[in-house]
């Protein structure tokens, strides 16, 4: 078997890993109340309502502790950058960067569609707006480490060989 095959067979490992554990945190985990659940339906589809929320509670009332706003901010970026970086390994094919943003938003949007329609969750299209920045981001690292691999590969073929 070839490296290319091997680490593709890796990065499906990972990628069937990291989706297995973000359907577990943000469907079934106690850590997040999920195993409660709603009694009603809850969402928001006001854009940037709950990001200017967590931020101006933390700013001006400090109400909010870091932990929160880490989670609920910072970490639905951070959680979705997997996502992005091995969208490629995964489609076996060329992939454009709109095509990684795509993929990351229509697993989002299960998600936050699952979470909505089970009332374990609340549908936020900011958590929407987060994720697939996470992805696009997880596919920006992709391809920088991609060109530095191969940039890396050219220099040691220019090389000349010695015994």
């Amino acid at each position: 078997m070839d490296s290319r095959k091997r680490f593709r067979i890796i990065c499906l490992i990972l990628f069937a890993i990291y989706v297995a554990a973000i359907i577990y945190f943000l469907l079934f985990s106690d850590m997040y109340g999920r195993s409660q659940g709603y009694t009603n339906y809850r969402y928001n589809l006001i854009p940037f309502y709950e990001i200017r929320r967590f931020l101006r509670s933390a700013i001006y009332e400090g109400s909010i502790r870091f932990q929160d706003i880490f989670v609920n901010l910072i970490g639905n970026v951070v959680a979705f950058i997997p996502f992005g970086a091995l969208i490629r390994w995964v489609r076996n094919r060329k992939t454009y960067f709109w095509i990684a943003v795509l993929y990351t938003f229509l697993f989002s949007l299960a998600i936050e569609g699952i979470q909505f329609f089970t009332r374990v969750g609340v549908f936020d299209v900011d958590d929407l707006i987060l994720n697939t920045i996470g992805g696009a981001l997880g596919y920006a690292i992709y391809r920088i480490l991609r060109a530095i691999d191969r940039k890396r590969y050219e220099h040691d073929e220019k090389e000349p060989k010695t015994l």
